[in-house]
């Protein structure tokens, strides 16, 4: 098994595979990842171990030594964890401070404030896009579902009139904005430019969530109308502190990372040229690591300390962040491994070689295949990982835009129709008091709404830019 980086793999001194060649490779993929669906959803398995094992899988079945298979994936899951790892940290830790310091809580209570009536699903879109920007989507679900919960006890709203919105809010930010994981390795594995994958996210995630939020929600709330369970709302972390940041500084700190990373993509566009000042300086400031970390330090200075922490709780608030994204990481460097066992196999060139006879977009397999994946495994991040490490030759030829609308194509396909396969389809039933039947018609509807918007927007702009 030839080590090649996906930039050899496009290049056109690599030989054509046979069609004996595809034929092997192809079902070495199908079998390597139906080992992995297999043992995440018949044994139960955690999906870091069935990653592993089913990247050994797929080495086995396409033919190659064990130990080149093991060298392959281990240097994909080191490259993965280098390239986002930071990124992900730094991100839990902002989201940590968020939740523990009550500053989501007053941009949730200054929002709501100012809404009523029918502009509160509006209202609670707006809220849960803001909030998922940091957040992890089971973190922003915990956050957001006491706030929903009371909104509709005290309102007298239908559950769903303002779950739906807030659900749709926070599943887009996590599918198709970074500094999510699932978009951050997907622009990693297929070189895309993360600036202007993030402004073009934000384009098509706009459009997105007032489809799948407040519009849909009306058709949700008459198809399923149930009201706010009351052993669910749990107490908000902010009901225990004296005092806590203001709307203007809590807002500021969350956006900050936002602008930085969207000003340089704009100084790129403007300036174009690597040498000039003006553009080092923002190639700097602008880069995710260089942004987060901004963001976090002024965070103790805007949201912690406002709300009365320490010095000796800052450090425990960033002890307590961390421990839960061990899981993550694994399981995201795991996908790291897995995508480069695909490459080193040469099933990226396969992939080249078989669908440039294709009339079918680029941008649409990537979709077909992220979808598939999802529907396997029930997992948006192991969806794009997997889909990014089949699919990155196809960006070789591609601009910046439309290697960054490959992500996001991606992204859109990594939500489909979640149902008993995905952690996030218990999480929402069991915290709306829903039947399985009742949750597949609300939540899994609506995914599937995110996913097929995203991805026609995602091929509309193709066709523009």
């Amino acid at each position: 098994m030839t080590r090649l980086s996906v930039e050899m793999l496009a290049a056109d001194t690599v030989e054509p595979i046979t069609s004996a060649g595809h034929a092997q490779l192809g079902i070495a993929v199908l079998a390597g990842i139906a080992v992995i669906v297999l043992l995440i959803t018949q044994f139960k398995l955690h999906a870091f171990l069935a990653l592993t094992i089913g990247s050994l899988a797929l080495g086995a079945f396409a033919g190659a030594p064990l130990d080149e298979a093991i060298a392959s994936f281990t240097t994909g899951l080191g490259a993965t964890v280098a390239g986002v790892g930071v990124l992900i940290a730094l991100g839990a830790i902002l989201g940590k401070m968020l939740a523990d310091s009550g500053g989501a809580d007053q941009i949730v209570d200054t929002i709501l404030a100012k809404a009523g009536g029918r502009s509160m699903p509006w209202a609670m879109v707006l809220i849960a896009s803001v909030i998922g920007l940091p957040l992890f989507f089971e973190v922003g679900v915990v956050l957001l579902i006491p706030v929903v919960l009371m909104v509709a006890k005290r309102g007298n709203y239908s559950l769903m009139r303002i779950g739906i919105p807030a659900l749709a809010g926070l599943s887009v930010m996590h599918g198709l904005v970074p500094p999510h994981p699932g978009p951050l390795v997907a622009i990693d594995a297929v070189g895309a430019n993360l600036g202007v994958t993030l402004a073009l996210g934000v384009l098509i995630a706009i459009p997105t969530v007032v489809v799948a939020g407040p519009l849909f929600s009306r058709v949700a709330a008459r198809w399923v109308d149930v009201p706010a369970p009351d052993r669910m709302i749990p107490q908000r972390p902010s009901e225990d502190l004296e005092k806590r940041p203001g709307f203007g500084a809590t807002l500021a700190t969350i956006l900050l990372p936002v602008v930085l990373m969207l000003s340089k993509a704009l100084v790129d566009i403007v300036v174009d040229d690597p040498e000039h000042t003006v553009q080092r300086v923002f190639d700097v400031v602008g880069s995710p690591l260089i942004a987060l970390l901004t963001a976090v330090l002024v965070g103790i200075f805007t949201l912690l300390r406002p709300a009365g922490f320490a010095k000796d709780r800052v450090s425990g608030l960033v002890e307590k962040g961390l421990a839960p994204i061990a899981g993550i990481l694994l399981i995201v460097g795991a996908g790291g491994g897995f995508k480069q066992t695909l490459i080193d196999c040469g099933v990226g060139q396969m992939v080249l070689d078989i669908s440039k006879d294709w009339s079918i977009p680029a941008l649409l397999l990537a979709w077909l295949i992220a979808v598939t994946i999802r529907l396997a495994t029930g997992s948006a991040t192991v969806a794009t990982i997997s889909a990014a490490g089949l699919v990155a030759p196809l960006a070789a030829d591609m601009s910046t835009t439309h290697t960054a609308l490959l992500v996001l194509a991606i992204g859109a396909g990594s939500l489909f129709f979640s149902h008993v396969n995905d952690a996030g389809f218990w999480l929402v039933k069991e915290y709306f008091g829903l039947t399985v039947g009742q949750n597949i018609k609300t939540w899994s509807v609506m995914e599937t709404i995110i996913s097929v918007v995203a991805g026609g927007l995602v091929l509309l702009l193709s066709l523009v830019i």
